[in-house]
């Protein structure tokens, strides 16, 4: 088995404004309340890493759910048994459980959401956006742009509306037609990445070809 990694420390790059301040009254997704509008305030020495959001219609917020954390004893109970397996809330008629990890229920292991939402406009060291799912206050982990070509099973240019949705820099020309399935070392260097040293060829007698 790998090594167990450390306990691991993330700081919140900004939070967000929304009208809801109880976890009862809050949409339960992004799409079902796709209009509504909210702000995402990135902490100021994060502003020039808004740059180029604006190009993209979609993004994704990663966040900390500190109220539900904050109510479920903030982390110190245990994951065993039917929290393993919640009633998930579009099921709460039927009672039927499902593993947590099959769910989006804000009650997990790391307290962490993946919101979609409507990129609206960058003005500054804030994000306007619609689609709101989230308590206001949400510390916001990282945000990552939402492109159709990246993030869609099976997306072709031929994949009707989802092909107007703009990509910002991904939709490129030198971006959109570079091959490049990983990094390298020159591109995690291009990244102020050190790759470390190349392996070491394997040494020994190689096995037998069968």
């Amino acid at each position: 088995m790998p090594p167990a990694v450390p306990p691991i420390e993330l700081q919140p790059i900004g939070h967000l404004r929304t009208p809801y301040t109880r976890m009862e009254d809050t949409p339960i997704q992004t799409s079902r309340n796709p209009d509504e509008p909210g702000r995402l305030v990135v902490d100021e020495r994060y502003t020039a890493a808004l740059d180029g959001l604006e190009g993209f219609d979609h993004a994704h917020l990663i966040c900390f759910l500190d109220q539900a954390w904050e109510a479920d004893g903030r982390g110190t109970r245990p994951f065993t048994g039917d929290r393993l397996r919640p009633v998930p809330f579009l099921l709460q008629h039927t009672g039927q459980r499902v593993g947590v990890f099959a769910t989006r229920a804000p009650v997990r292991p790391n307290y962490l959401a993946l919101s979609l939402v409507r990129v609206v406009a960058v003005r500054g060291n804030e994000v306007d956006f619609t689609g709101v799912d989230l308590l206001d206050g949400t510390p916001v982990l990282d945000i990552k742009p939402f492109a159709p070509h990246l993030d869609v099973p099976g997306y072709t240019r031929e994949s009707g509306w989802l092909a107007h949705i703009r990509s910002g820099w991904y939709s490129q020309p030198d971006a959109a037609t570079n091959p490049l399935v990983s990094p390298g070392p020159d591109g995690l260097r291009g990244m102020g990445l050190d790759p470390g040293p190349p392996p070491r060829p394997p040494t020994g007698r190689s096995a037998p070809r069968p």
